[in-house]
């Protein structure tokens, strides 16, 4: 299979290149090497196999699916950014980029997809309260914040609430604009595959971690901070209080699933869209991740600070039981190892360099 690789030159998109080689597949890269993923100085892959184009080009789009029989579309502006003025560079990179791809593959008559989905689209996770069974507690109050009172309390009686697993059915309530960006390529992608008969997985990956992140870029995740600040002798920052759940998913297993999810793709029916969450099944703190690193890496010890960010969710782990079941798919890489091996890792270089 000879598969078009968006993204391709970036953390996850290079190992799904590494995946797709494994198992027998041709991978084309287009990638628009964005100074957030890929800042001045970086590490560039080898050209051979590259296009540098941006998606929002319908003309270098087109030229990039020539050929191809499917589409890894990972390509995105990533992270909650800097501040609100993103905003319009998020939804053209991330929406627009993705219906300009879109209306290409219908042009060129390619009609399978995997899409890099995220877990941001379900705000908060799984909460149940003890006399209201399942809640969804709305977006958490800057007063609240600002006093320490971190979790969420049920939006009906006030009482505690106890974090759970959030399964694919739950409804979407994206809490930040990038959020709203992932759900919305769910939803063009799902669109897509109805109008042109196409076939179309989305993996809502969880807190990706490994060798290769970005460093020092307020565009990466909570794993490549901590990393990069050990890498300059700092002790990682933990806002709140460190007890915010996650789901940890090494990026080999991410790319795993998408050779998995291009080949299931053959076997589903023509207009069909699916959602897997993609994660490793063994939710840990924030202020755990932050601790396995520090000592792994031998430097300072984590600092929680009581900071917080607006659009940060307290608890978010899903359970990933439909991927295992429908797919086959299953994560290899244990937390304790793979913090281990990425204490230790070279990232990405970034503004400041490597």
């Amino acid at each position: 299979m000879r598969v078009l690789v968006t993204g391709g030159a970036g953390f996850i998109g290079s190992q799904i290149v590494q995946a797709l080689g494994s198992a027998g597949h041709e991978a084309v890269v287009f990638d628009a090497l964005l100074p957030s993923a890929h800042p001045a100085g970086a590490h560039r892959p080898p050209a051979q196999g590259l296009t540098v184009g941006d998606l929002r080009d319908r003309e270098a789009v087109a030229g990039a699916l020539a050929g191809i029989d499917a589409v890894c579309h990972q390509a995105a502006m990533v992270g909650l950014g800097k501040d609100f003025a993103d905003a319009p560079e998020y939804v053209g990179l991330n929406d627009l980029g993705t219906a300009v791809l879109l209306a290409e593959m219908a042009s060129a008559g390619v009609r399978d997809l995997v899409l890099a989905g995220s877990m941001v689209v379900y705000g908060e996770g799984r909460y149940d309260c003890a006399r209201h069974g399942t809640v969804r507690p709305g977006p958490r109050a800057a007063d609240d914040l600002r006093a320490g009172r971190f979790e969420p309390r049920c939006p009906s009686c006030g009482a505690e609430l106890s974090p759970g697993l959030v399964t694919e059915d739950a409804p979407a309530d994206p809490r930040n604009v990038y959020a709203a960006t992932k759900l919305a390529q769910e939803h063009l992608a799902s669109a897509w595959a109805r109008a042109t008969g196409g076939r179309a997985i989305s993996l809502r990956y969880h807190n990706v971690y490994g060798p290769g992140m970005p460093r020092d870029t307020p565009y990466a995740g909570v794993a490549s901070f901590f990393r990069s600040a050990l890498a300059r002798g700092q002790s990682p920052r933990v806002f709140e209080d460190g007890a915010q759940r996650r789901d940890f998913v090494h990026v080999r297993d991410v790319a795993a699933a998408n050779t998995v999810a291009l080949t299931a793709l053959a076997e589903r029916e023509p207009g069909a869209f699916t959602a897997y969450n993609t994660g490793s099944g063994e939710p840990h703190t924030i202020g755990e991740m932050a601790s396995a690193l520090a000592s792994a890496h031998q430097g300072p010890a984590p600092v929680v600070t009581g900071e917080y960010r607006l659009g940060d969710v307290r608890h978010v782990t899903a359970d990933s039981r439909r991927l295992r079941d429908e797919l086959g798919w299953k994560p290899e890489v244990g937390f304790a190892e793979g913090m281990a091996e990425f204490a230790t890792a070279r990232l990405r270089a970034g503004a400041a360099g490597e």
